[in-house]
């Protein structure tokens, strides 16, 4: 049970920082920040979470099983993070590619204190156990300020996969395209630093300035960090509707107002993009159909274009009505991981990827998200991102795009770089 307590906040800006400063005290945090982004299935500004009463930590083996059973036994708000190798346990697959950062594939904790925020309104839900705390909490809140930064010295970023063997890698995936083994993939690639130490809390304020994202999360679980500028949601139920939001699509932001809007018109238009799209939005209609009530599922929105502070991307928007027979993990279970991050058809394609690159993904096109007492939920896609294992002082993030029939390598290659140039400024 949870005392709920409703507050006014005059600056909104501002008081989610002090909230992000606030929480850097607890060993289990989630801060959520929609960046004020505008889009229609926003149900909050802001959310933070923080002090796990209870956990799952868990690999692959029947992982979507076990969050059922936690899911349905707490009844209570949860946060937390689906890893992509979360497919070993839905189809049968494996994952033996190098992992620097050792991750568990599932971690969701049940928060003792819960801050929403929309707009001016704050809601704190705290569970009994801890009530008499929220004034004082609320104190501390607004009198936080951000500590100077220091400087921990200077990181020797690398990349996994050099420029010829991206080449190489990509020109083997046409052969299994041209020979019909797969329509689509999206192929990923590793920039790491072994020896770094980085203040987590200073690089995602960094990259969430420069990205201001909708799907922005910072995410500490003890010695374990994310840093996200996400732009994509994967998946979110509210009642019985659930609604799937896959980007496929990008192209570059100019200063100059007139190379913009050339920028995006081509990339509405481009036959490429919109193939890419339209092959992962059908994916996306299969898998909700086996949880959907029959006829239900929709395509609302075909290759829109949204434009963010770094690139325009191509969004899709496709919703179902829940068969009531089906729990909120059996959503998530049938229907990850998300096809923008595959490709199509799903299985041979995750198959193919696996081999060719070179790293373990890992949380790095998960998701991350959580879920409320009456079971709705709200996962991101976890790409632009930033992931750092303090303990073991590595430091990673990955970047990829989508190969069809149409790729040109080396185009992809400019497509990948495109999208790692956030990550890499921050960490410079």
């Amino acid at each position: 049970m949870r005392v709920s307590i409703h507050k006014h906040i005059a600056n909104p800006e501002q008081f989610k920082q002090q909230l992000l400063v606030w929480s850097q005290q607890f060993r289990e945090v989630v801060f959520l920040d929609s960046n004020s982004y505008p889009q229609e299935y926003s149900s909050f500004d802001c959310l933070l979470a923080v002090d796990a009463f209870t956990s799952l930590k868990t690999d692959f083996e029947n992982a979507f099983d076990d969050l059922k059973q936690y899911q349905t036994t707490t009844k209570d708000w949860l946060f937390g993070y689906l890893s992509y190798d979360l497919k070993n346990t839905v189809e049968n697959l494996n994952s033996s590619n190098f992992d620097g950062l050792d991750f568990p594939d599932l971690f969701f904790f049940q928060p003792k204190k819960i801050y929403l925020l929309k707009e001016n309104q704050l809601e704190i839900k705290y569970l009994f156990l801890c009530d008499d705390e929220v004034e004082s909490d609320f104190e501390e809140i607004v009198q936080s300020q951000s500590d100077a930064y220091e400087t921990l010295g200077k990181l020797n970023i690398q990349q996994r996969i050099s420029k010829e063997s991206y080449v190489e890698k990509i020109t083997k995936m046409l052969n299994h395209i041209h020979i019909g083994d797969m329509y689509e993939a999206n192929f990923c690639m590793e920039f790491f630093a072994e020896n770094a130490l980085i203040n987590p809390l200073e690089k995602f304020q960094k990259l969430n300035e420069i990205s201001q994202a909708p799907f922005s999360v910072f995410f500490k679980n003890n010695k374990q960090f994310l840093l996200s500028a996400s732009p994509e949601r994967y998946l979110k139920k509210v009642g019985e509707t659930v609604i799937s939001q896959p980007i496929k699509g990008t192209s570059k932001r100019f200063s100059d107002p007139v190379e913009d809007e050339i920028s995006r018109q081509y990339l509405e238009n481009d036959p490429k993009e919109r193939a890419e799209n339209i092959m992962i939005t059908d994916l996306v209609r299969n898998d909700l159909s086996h949880t959907a009530q029959k006829g239900s599922v929709e395509v609302v929105e075909l290759c829109k274009i949204y434009s963010f502070l770094q690139v325009h991307q191509m969004i899709s928007t496709i919703t179902s009505k829940i068969d009531p027979q089906y729990s909120p993990s059996d959503v998530l279970k049938t229907t990850f991981p998300m096809g923008s991050m595959t490709g199509a058809p799903k299985i041979s394609v995750m198959k193919i990827i696996e081999n060719l690159e070179e790293t373990k993904r890992g949380l790095y096109s998960g998701a991350v998200g959580y879920f409320t007492p009456d079971g709705d939920f709200d996962f991101n896609v976890v790409i632009r991102s930033i992931l750092y294992n303090q303990e073991n002082q590595y430091v990673s993030f990955s970047v990829g795009s989508a190969i069809t029939s149409l790729s040109i390598p080396e185009k992809e290659y400019e497509e990948c770089l495109l999208k790692a140039k956030a990550m890499h400024e921050v960490l410079r």
